[in-house]
């Protein structure tokens, strides 16, 4: 398992305070009954804002096998994907449209917080009126392409085009390389329109374009031989720090040659630090959403849920929903001086 990418900027004192800190285990004893009968007989409905096949899919397929049970009344979580501008549609539907009450959870693109900042007018959420269930694992994207390519680094995306596919303007699959792009002036080209990061990289496969960028969870759990016959070759990652599986590979942090790029780039991919995050609407009674983040808390320390991550070979590094939340809220300090700088090179 690796360790926790630490957030340089945006509140990494408090992120790790809070990750450190105890939380209480269970809920008061006079609201444990009326939880239980809240959810016994319901369903939850599980949005995840893409298409099925993707490793938020996943995740979201194993959260619904196994929160349920520590739930109090053991509801049935029920999934439903609705993909859309990079997953924003899926938010603003939980947000203004789904029930206040406690029976949806959603998972969405990491970067949503980020783009409520930036005044993408696409968004119709106010980030912190959600509440923060939890995070699974952190979200590292690598940017690859087929093993056939002539490209050997980054850097030749300074005098090529090298063409990427890529689904909405608003998933990290097209917001980072921009970034990048925009930050660095690098030649990515992005051949948008596919439909979830499972038919994009079958499109690099197929010759359509050079490359994609993805989570490593999805290149992962979709095709773990791509990485051990060598059939993709990463030329840089969107994190913080190196992923310990990717410990050869730059992160776009480290190739930046100026302070000012470094700090616009650790302020875009805090998102990977928020990762793979669940939450449920606003308006929901505090004792249900503190049932669902006690619960969440203990799906994630289940060895049968552990055991899922593992045979997906992909690494569990949970965050409670108290300290998810204080991450989402540091976004929203960001100086103002950065903000115009993050803004002005975004392109989301």
């Amino acid at each position: 398992m690796s360790h926790e990418p630490r957030s340089s900027a945006l509140g990494s004192a408090t992120l790790v305070l809070a990750t450190l800190t105890t939380l209480a285990g269970s809920l008061p004893a006079d609201a444990q009954p009326a939880v239980e009968q809240f959810y016994k007989g319901k369903n939850i409905d599980l949005i995840i804002g893409y298409p099925p096949g993707g490793s938020n899919d996943v995740f979201a397929r194993f959260v619904a096998r196994h929160m349920g049970k520590y739930i109090p009344g053991n509801p049935n979580i029920v999934l439903r994907n609705m993909p859309g501008g990079g997953s924003l549609l899926a938010a603003n539907h939980i947000y203004a449209v789904a029930p206040k009450d406690g029976t949806v959870l959603g998972i969405v693109s990491p970067t949503a917080p980020l783009d409520e900042k930036l005044g993408n007018k696409a968004v119709k959420y106010e980030s912190t009126k959600f509440f923060w269930i939890g995070r699974v694992t952190t979200a590292a994207n690598p940017l690859m392409v087929w093993h056939n390519q002539p490209f050997t680094s980054w850097k030749d995306a300074l005098t090529t085009e090298i063409t990427l596919s890529a689904t909405g303007t608003g998933s990290t699959v097209s917001v980072y390389p921009t970034v990048l792009n925009n930050v660095l002036k690098t030649k990515f080209k992005l051949v948008m329109g596919y439909k979830g990061s499972g038919e994009s990289m079958l499109a690099m496969e197929r010759g359509e374009v050079a490359g994609h960028s993805t989570a490593w969870e999805a290149l992962k759990t979709q095709h773990p031989d791509w990485i051990t016959g060598k059939k993709v070759r990463i030329l840089v990652q969107f994190a913080l720090t190196r992923h310990h599986e990717m410990s050869d590979v730059p992160t776009a942090v480290e190739v930046a040659e100026t302070a000012e790029q470094k700090a616009i780039l650790t302020a875009v991919l805090n998102a990977t630090a928020i990762g793979k995050p669940f939450f449920t609407t606003p308006g929901v009674p505090a004792e249900r959403v503190e049932a669902l983040r006690r619960a969440f808390d203990k799906m994630v320390k289940d060895k049968e849920f552990a055991a899922e991550f593992a045979r997906a070979k992909v690494d569990l590094i949970p965050l409670s929903g108290e300290a998810l939340q204080k991450l989402v809220e540091d976004l929203g300090n960001m100086p103002p001086d950065l903000l115009a700088k993050v803004k002005a090179n975004y392109g989301g």
